[in-house]
């Protein structure tokens, strides 16, 4: 998982894909945070991708970085507790403009069965479970 992480905080963006019906939809995401021993992401309740996800959990995020790739497949995991969404503010502190730990809208959700592959065009792909 700390190679996984490692490279996700060193690419800064990354890209989520997530199904609406029987239509992909893939955007941009910037928040990673580890609590306890899970990879966690955040964004809205209101937002379409929170219902997406609530809909079909299985998503995959992609990015690249210094000639390498990683995709990572999985299913999130909604966690409502309130030191979960600490957790994750608290690594970005800058988000406390809009979200707060304490509303009812900030989401945080977990990786559950994931897996991860690190591609580049010179090596095998390495698969990591995490």
């Amino acid at each position: 998982m700390n190679e996984v992480l490692e490279f996700l905080r060193n690419c800064w963006t990354y890209y989520l894909a997530t199904v609406e019906w029987d239509q992909p939809r893939v955007r941009p995401f910037g928040t990673i945070n580890v609590f306890e021993g899970k990879l966690y992401i955040q964004t809205w309740k209101s937002k379409n991708v929170s219902r997406q996800i609530q809909s079909n959990p299985k998503v995959e995020i992609s990015w690249f970085f210094d000639g390498r790739w990683i995709r990572v497949s999985w299913e999130l995991v909604r966690d409502d507790r309130v030191e979960a969404k600490k957790s994750m503010l608290d690594r970005y502190p800058e988000l406390r403009g809009m979200y707060d730990e304490n509303d009812d809208n900030t989401e945080v959700l977990y990786f559950k069965n994931a897996t991860a592959t690190i591609y580049s065009f010179t090596e095998a792909p390495k698969v990591i479970d995490l």
